[in-house]
């Protein structure tokens, strides 16, 4: 009778600070191990000297835990942060919306079609505008009220959800509440927001009004990393759309939602598969 070996797929993840034998160090322990490296990148960050890698290899080591235990000592004397992943087991997010429903819609698409391989268990909403359609695509909708003298219950129950439902990351799909510095700081490096941003950069009420005002000829989006400084943490990816004098402002608006969900998914699949890498107030980002 024979027995076939189950073989695993993992992501390993590393950064530390440059220095010689980095990947000659790695690869060898993952030698060691029996381990196909199937896919390898890196980067050397000069601004904080920082080296970068990410890994896809195969294995028959049965859990993420054995393989990090077994390059302890290897990444001990690089002063490394390793981490291992089973690629087979999905994501889980959290979303946060409040009406607009293309950016969640986007992302239970590319779920659906197989292109990004995620969970979301909840989405959280300080609306109920939305509940039919999270039901829909089979998530479970709360609906919790955001006031100015409620925000600490409101994010409380939040987190409660987050336990509840051990959650990776959470993903701010036109969310348009303020969240709170001590949240931020909980969750650094964990929460994904898609900013409407232009050239120039138009804040406040109604920004797609004041670009067709100003008659812009491009309108953007960007993904970002939340800090407690608003829309000012570290970037994930950005596009523009080209536009005319002879747009409406509707028209207008509709592209920009365009972007807006292009953009977004694009991040959330980057963090997903462990392609970021967060350095102080920037990223590094794997194709």
């Amino acid at each position: 009778m024979h027995y076939s070996i189950a073989v695993k797929t993992y992501v390993l993840k590393l950064s530390c600070p440059d220095q010689p034998g980095v990947v000659a160090s790695i690869a060898q322990g993952l030698l060691e191990l029996g381990a196909n490296i199937i896919a390898n990148s890196e980067f050397r960050e000069p601004q904080t000297n920082t080296f970068c890698m990410r890994s896809v290899f195969e294995t028959t080591i049965e859990t993420p835990q054995k393989v990090s235990d077994a390059l302890l000592q290897r990444s001990a004397s690089l002063q490394a942060h390793l981490s291992i992943r089973d690629r087979s087991v999905p994501r889980k997010a959290l979303l946060m919306v409040s009406k607009y429903d293309h950016c969640m819609i986007d992302l239970f698409y590319r779920i659906h079609s197989g292109e990004l391989s995620l969970e979301i268990p909840i989405v959280v909403s300080n609306h109920n505008d939305l509940h039919d359609l999270a039901v829909a695509h089979d998530a479970q909708f709360k609906h919790i009220e955001v006031s100015a003298d409620a925000k600490q219950k409101a994010e409380q129950q939040v987190a409660e959800l987050i336990d509840t439902h051990a959650i990776d990351f959470i993903v701010l799909a036109r969310y348009m509440q303020i969240l709170s510095p001590a949240f931020c700081d909980a969750h650094a490096g964990s929460i994904i927001n898609i900013h409407h941003s232009f050239l120039p950069s138009f804040k406040g009420a109604d920004p797609y009004q004041q670009a067709w005002d100003r008659g812009v000829k491009l309108i953007g989006a960007t993904a970002h990393y939340v800090t407690p400084e608003l829309d000012e943490g570290p970037i994930i990816t950005q596009d523009v759309a080209a536009v005319t004098h002879r747009e409406t402002r509707n028209e207008l608006a509709t592209k920009g939602r365009d972007v807006e969900r292009r953009v977004l998914s694009r991040a959330v699949k980057a963090h997903a598969e462990d392609r970021i890498f967060l350095l102080d107030h920037k990223t590094v980002v794997f194709d």
